[in-house]
């Protein structure tokens, strides 16, 4: 038995060549107990449309400029768009919960409500069974206080329409349960949301920003990126009862954007901004987008305060600082202001960038940012040209103390098309990344920013909304008889048989959220979590019509041939609906999330990282 369990639970460790591959929401994590960062899951869209979830764990090591990659048979399920928060506890420890899934062909879709743990000593994975937990989601964020966790927010997206949620949940890592934080209906506390920003405090977590997808009857749905901070005041003597506290924006905060979670340095309990995206619907068909490249600080402590980071400019030697006159008349020492500069090479490669503005990575949103001591690592990303969205797959690092100059740890390797639409309004967008005092850290004393804000680095493009669905034909043949087989070849056999009904599962599962089948097949198909009396009920008509078109039976001859018919197509489905649900229960989905994720319609549409 234990060498069983060895075997089930045997570690892989491997150097990898370099950063994982092209993907997006997928999460970079500070070791607790170490001077590493931590890469789990994430997802990439490929060129011929097919989704890649990933579940691999890799390791980076800045001292080497190192990745290692771990497998374990215990890891989570691939995943995009879930949450770690990091313990030291016990060695050190990665907790994960949610995320969601898609099938290959993207013909299966569904949220996750697991809950794992990664060990840093064992490099092993541990799935955490609770009586009571959050709902399946995706887009939240956790965050430590203490020895607890907070998860916020986050959304489920049956197909339908996107639920955003603003519920408040703390996991006790000593107990191991789950609790629901309740507010009273007159509290103030955010709006439901995904995508923002929660970084740990001293009295609880910071609250910011985020993204939500506003549903008004008559009207189309619109995306909105959120501005507003909050602190989450923790009560010590009854952590149940907690408070949130609205903060006022105070310095040089940054334009309302979505795509840019924060990353957490702790040395200065400042959170660090890189990027983002800000979309403007400008009529039902076009979409202008405004893409950034510029970074904000927001130091939590005191009553919080907002500041620009930008690049140092390098001073010349032998020459002393120019004599420049302010607004108001004063004469103060300052640099040059920085100029407006083209969009940014890429450093490493032949002609690379000299001055420090020149090493800016790319306006993008949905970068992977963590700050490992002092230094801000910022790795790939989404970026738009035109029409197109491209997952980058560059690394950077930049010393924060420092704020010199961005060094490329690895190249973007994605080529862009020069033909997109939209391209030359690219080339025109490039604005400065300076402030107008030279300062790295520049503030504002008044609420809301100044007059003096330095202009974003921004990529305009206008973009088709499109609804892609790909109906999917569900062809069951049946197999010939096979002739008795060796006792290797039947265990063979059942594993072949094991993974074709997999593969049935999920193409049942796309074609029944496919909106471009007829009524007949919608209402004569059987459904996740549906028993044959519900699936009965629900086409009752359908199949009393059927044996009508057979016999001349009527009344309760009708209805039992009508039966008949319903259960022999029932019975035809029920080993893929069977497997269906399996694939849903470990998704950690209850009975009532499988039918409604069976009742769903397809996918939305629009870009999904755009949620």
């Amino acid at each position: 038995m234990r060498q069983d369990w060895e075997k089930a639970h045997k570690v892989t460790e491997e150097i990898s060549t370099g950063p994982p591959s092209r993907r997006a929401n997928s999460t970079l994590t500070v070791c607790p107990s170490g001077n590493y960062l931590w890469c789990i899951g994430g997802e990439y869209f490929s060129e011929d449309g097919k989704a890649h979830f990933y579940n691999d764990v890799y390791r980076y090591s800045p001292e080497k400029n190192e990745w290692r990659l771990y497998t374990s048979p215990t890891s989570p399920s691939p995943r995009s768009a879930h949450a770690v928060v990091p313990s030291p506890a016990n060695g050190g420890q990665l907790f994960l919960f949610g995320g969601e899934f898609s099938s290959l062909n993207q013909t299966t879709f569904h949220h996750y409500r697991d809950f794992w743990v990664f060990s840093i000593e064992t490099k092993s994975w541990e799935r955490i069974e609770t009586k009571t937990s959050p709902s399946a989601r995706s887009g939240h964020r956790m965050a430590m206080w203490k020895h607890c966790i907070l998860l916020f927010g986050g959304f489920n997206d049956p197909g339908i329409k996107t639920k955003y949620f603003d519920d408040l949940w703390m996991f006790d890592t000593q107990l191991y349960t789950w609790k629901q934080i309740e507010f009273g209906p007159t509290a103030r506390r955010p709006s439901a949301r995904s995508g923002f920003s929660f970084l740990p405090a001293t009295e609880g977590a910071i609250l910011h920003g985020g993204y939500v997808k506003e549903y008004v009857k008559g009207k189309r749905v619109e995306g909105k990126a959120l501005e507003d901070t909050w602190l989450l005041q923790m009560n010590p003597d009854d952590p149940l009862k907690p408070k949130w506290e609205k903060r006022k924006k105070v310095g040089y905060a940054p334009t309302p954007r979505s795509g840019c979670t924060m990353a957490l340095w702790a040395a200065k309990s400042t959170g660090v901004m890189f990027g983002g995206v800000h979309d403007e619907d400008t009529s039902e068909e076009t979409l202008e987008s405004v893409f950034y490249q510029d970074m904000y600080g927001y130091q939590a402590t005191g009553n919080g305060r907002w500041i620009s980071l930008t690049l140092r400019k390098q001073k010349q030697k032998g020459k002393k600082p120019q004599q420049k006159q302010r607004k108001d008349g004063s004469d103060t020492d300052m640099d040059e202001p920085e100029q407006p500069h083209p969009a940014p090479k890429v450093v490493g490669t032949p002609g690379a960038p000299t001055e420090p503005e020149q090493t800016v990575p790319l306006p993008r949103y949905n970068a992977l940012l963590a700050v490992l001591r002092n230094t801000l690592y910022i790795y790939g990303g989404i970026f738009e040209r035109g029409s197109r969205e491209y997952t980058l797959d560059d690394f950077y690092s930049l010393a924060l103390d420092k704020l010199d100059r961005f060094v490329c740890l690895k190249p973007c390797d994605v080529v862009f098309a020069e033909n997109d639409e939209s391209s030359e309004d690219d080339d025109d967008s490039d604005d400065d990344s300076g402030d107008d005092d030279g300062d790295s850290e520049s503030e504002d004393e008044g609420e809301g920013g100044s007059e003096d804000e330095p202009e974003k680095s921004t990529t305009k493009t206008k973009k088709q909304k499109q609804e892609e669905a790909t109906p999917i034909e569900n062809d069951e043949k049946q197999e010939p008889e096979q002739e008795p087989a060796k006792e290797d070849e039947v265990n063979e056999d059942e594993d072949a048989e094991v993974d074709e009904l997999t593969k049935q599962a999920q193409t049942f599962l796309g074609v029944s959220k496919d909106t471009t089948r007829s009524p007949e097949e919608t209402i004569s198909t059987p459904l996740p979590g549906e028993t044959l009396a519900m699936f009965y009920a629900r086409s009752r008509e359908y199949w009393a019509q059927k044996a009508h078109e057979n016999s001349d039976n009527r009344g309760k001859l009708l209805r039992r041939d009508g039966f008949a018919l319903a259960e022999e197509r029932y019975e035809t489905y029920k080993p893929v609906l069977k497997e269906v649900e399996r694939i849903l229960e470990e998704a950690g989905l209850d009975a009532e999330e499988i039918k409604r994720v069976g009742a769903a319609g397809g996918t939305s549409g629009g870009s999904r990282n755009r949620r």
